[in-house]
């Protein structure tokens, strides 16, 4: 294996047509050079110096390998520089994957604050909910994945990753400002079994009738979405009631529609996953850092 100390040892020599010159220009002794010139030379497996009294030239695969050493050489600064810079955050990437109202509640916060400290990081940013994030991040498609995961529910087998809890969000009723319920502070689930039912994502539908079975009645879903502005649009005209997470509500202007605190409270968990080496990234630990702290900023435990 050609190491690049020895490709500068043979650079210096060929350049100044000694080992004590080469010693010179490189801050080092002459049996020093003489000692790495043997190793490169037993490295690639054939001379690459004639030594002839005062004088010294190259072997045909010397001129070779000198040809190729600055290319080298030059390939290898440019990726120190690089490699420097992202430990630096004077440059990288974070490739984030976010389920949507997380999208809209934390990134923009989080990256706000992450541009105004490392303008050089770039942050690209593809939504999906989970499980589909998490698999997105163990597949290597992305470095750091928002997912969320219900309080009861089955446990997320989440221990090859690292796990950065977030807030804890609470699920809140949806009804239109004209129903019976509307003025009330809160609603026990139980209290909706008649109603025509907005489900959301296909996770959250499936928490949905968990929480109303749980209750005793199955919910009649008579719309569903992944769209939460959709699902809040639907309840403002009367077409039914909802439950969503409390984020998915900040994240829209509900119009039509009275927000009320369900009980027994309903909560999940929101979190930031990332592998463990990917926490170790300057970049990605940067990252990390800010959407912890947006999620302080919103002050919710649930």
């Amino acid at each position: 294996m050609i190491e690049a100390r020895h490709l500068r040892v043979l650079r210096a020599v060929a350049t100044t047509g000694s080992f004590s010159a080469a010693g010179r220009e490189l801050g080092c002794t002459q049996p020093a050079v003489s000692q790495q010139m043997k190793a490169l030379e037993a490295s690639v497996g054939t001379p690459l110096l004639v030594r002839g009294g005062r004088e010294m030239r190259l072997t045909q695969a010397g001129e070779a390998l000198v040809r190729h050493a600055s290319g080298i050489l030059a390939g290898l600064t440019a990726a120190e520089e690089e490699v420097a810079a992202i430990a630096g955050l004077r440059a990288g990437r974070v490739r984030l994957v976010s389920f949507p109202s997380g999208s809209s509640a934390l990134v923009p916060t989080a990256l706000a604050a992450l541009r105004a400290a490392h303008p050089g990081t770039r942050v690209s940013l593809e939504e999906a909910e989970p499980p589909k994030s998490v698999e997105l991040l163990r597949e290597g498609d992305c470095d750091l994945a928002l997912a969320f995961r219900y309080a009861g529910a089955a446990t997320e087998e989440w221990d090859d990753l690292v796990v950065r809890r977030l807030l804890t969000d609470r699920l809140v009723a949806l009804v239109p400002e004209r129903h019976r319920l509307a003025r009330a502070d809160s609603v026990a689930i139980g209290e909706l079994a008649g109603e025509p039912w907005i489900a959301g994502c296909p996770r959250c539908r499936g928490q949905l009738v968990q929480v109303c079975e749980g209750a005793g009645f199955t919910p009649r879903i008579d719309f569903a979405t992944d769209d939460y502005p959709a699902v809040i649009g639907l309840v403002g005209a009367g077409l039914g009631v909802a439950v969503l997470p409390q984020l998915a509500v900040d994240s829209v202007r509900p119009r039509g529609v009275r927000v009320v605190r369900l009980e027994p409270a309903v909560r999940r968990e929101i979190v930031a996953l990332t592998l463990p080496d990917l926490a170790q990234v300057p970049a990605v630990a940067a990252t990390l850092e800010q959407l912890a702290r947006a999620a302080e900023g919103l002050g919710r435990q649930g």
